[in-house]
């Protein structure tokens, strides 16, 4: 037989405390019964000493929660560089006592509303509706009665509290730094919009121009292309073989500014000597390239953990608006 589970009344006696006292601090109500830090101390190293777990249907009933969280994603869980978002929320799920349930539709509808109506009937204390890529998007009505958060996305039909990354304020860090490091010569943007639900690539653009103006400078020319790295190669070796010779080369994400390393390789054009690139999304594909693109990183993870806190605020007050957090500048040796 396996050892005997130990009670909450064990930790209490062990922690040399009330047993009233040690649920106190287990329900994370120490501060509100002035029980000392000391004393929390000392009850949260017997329940590890103990190797204490609490009785979590019970806790359900006497909450009225079932400490769960549903996170519903296109196909952010299987993206290596997109899933920091669920480690961002996952750990602050964790942080305050909850547990996070991952559900991926993998962009089928019908699969997603059933998703729904499965955390629904579970009772989930809330739900994050994510998407891999920063959309404008039309949340299924199931979610407009359910305590929800938008990840990545934006439902300009509702009011439900929405967490996004601030890429016009990118495109302004990527003029600004290719301005701190004296640029010379024209600036090219290399990329387009992948869908037309997509907000990344036209809130960009939006940055990027500002910032050049107010530098009485403006965008030299656009080479379109899907966001891929052949793509993008086939588009700048195209327009290279027009005799152009660009000062800058802003990418609009990491994908593009390695198909278009490869280009100016080929058209024996130096980086950083004859033209700078700068690039979008911080991914790992930034670190392959020599030299290292200087790229400004998402903030997947602070979106994730954003987003779990909002919802988690949102059980005592009503949440609504969109919160933008700044991409952070990684930079490499390509201005």
């Amino acid at each position: 037989m396996g050892a005997k589970k130990a009670t909450l009344t064990d930790v209490a006696r062990l922690a040399g405390v009330s047993l009233t006292t040690a649920s106190y601090i287990l329900n994370g109500r120490s501060a509100q019964m002035r029980i000392s830090a000391d004393t929390a101390r000392r009850v949260k190293s017997a329940m590890q000493d103990l190797d204490y777990r609490p009785n979590w249907s019970a806790r359900t009933l006497r909450r009225s929660s079932t400490q769960t969280i549903g996170l519903i994603s296109d196909f952010v869980a299987t993206g290596a560089f997109s899933s920091q978002l669920l480690r961002g929320a996952s750990a602050e799920a964790r942080a305050c006592d909850h547990l996070l349930v991952i559900g991926e539709s993998m962009g089928d509808r019908a699969a997603e509303e059933l998703l729904i109506e499965e955390m629904v009937d579970r009772q989930v204390d809330g739900i994050i509706y994510a998407t891999l890529t920063a959309s404008v998007v039309q949340v299924p009505e199931k979610l407009r009665d359910v305590r929800t958060v938008l990840l990545n996305c934006v439902d300009p039909e509702s009011d439900l509290p929405a967490v996004l990354p601030d890429d016009v304020l990118g495109g302004r860090m990527a003029v600004e730094h290719l301005l701190a490091a004296g640029l010379r010569g024209p600036v090219h943007v290399v990329g387009e919009d992948p869908t037309p639900e997509a907000t990344a690539g036209r809130d960009r653009m939006t940055g990027i121009t500002a910032a050049l103006h107010e530098a009485d400078l403006s965008v030299a020319g656009i080479v379109p292309c899907p966001w891929a790295v052949r793509a993008a190669y086939d588009a700048v070796d195209a327009w290279l073989r027009t005799d152009v010779r660009p000062g800058a080369l802003i990418c609009l994400n990491d994908r593009i500014a390695m198909g278009t390393y490869q280009a100016l390789a080929e058209h024996g054009l130096a980086i950083p000597g004859d033209v700078a690139v700068i690039s979008f999304d911080g991914s790992d594909m930034a670190t392959w390239l020599r030299p290292r693109v200087t790229s400004l990183g998402l903030p997947f993870r602070d979106m994730g953990t954003l987003a779990v806190e909002i919802l988690m605020s949102s059980a005592r007050r009503r949440s609504t608006g969109i919160s933008r957090l700044p991409l952070t500048l990684q930079e490499g040796q390509s201005v």
